[in-house]
């Protein structure tokens, strides 16, 4: 995939997220296989399994606040953003969160993902 097609691909990725259309995201831009982690936790395996994994994320958020990309990167069939998440939990609680992203592609797909951020913090 070139490098103008990966950076579409990330860009659309971008735009579902914002939009806080995080199942479809799954559905639309990863691997059946796909491995998706966070931080040193093990990696979720599947596509099934990681939307099982988002929606229960999903079912935390009351309203999706924003999504800022802050800085973001392309290459050899591999793409990085920073990122700040804002929303309100189903508590009322305010939270703000901030990640980087690192996404390994195949044919258009992701087929790894594993996200960094203070786990602390979001709490």
């Amino acid at each position: 995939m070139s490098t103008a097609n990966l950076q579409q691909r990330l860009s659309d990725l971008l735009g579902y997220i914002r939009q806080g259309k995080i199942i479809e995201a799954v559905t639309e831009f990863y691997d059946k296989d796909v491995k998706m982690q966070e931080n040193a936790n093990p990696p979720t395996i599947g596509q099934t399994a990681n939307i099982e994994r988002e929606k229960q994320f999903m079912s935390g958020v009351k309203e999706w606040k924003g999504f800022n990309v802050t800085a973001q990167a392309v290459g050899d069939d591999a793409t990085f953003y920073e990122c700040n998440m804002d929303f309100i939990a189903t508590n009322g609680q305010l939270v703000h969160m901030e990640q980087v992203v690192v996404a390994k592609w195949k044919n258009g797909k992701i087929i790894h993902e594993r996200f960094y951020y203070d786990s602390g913090a979001s709490k």
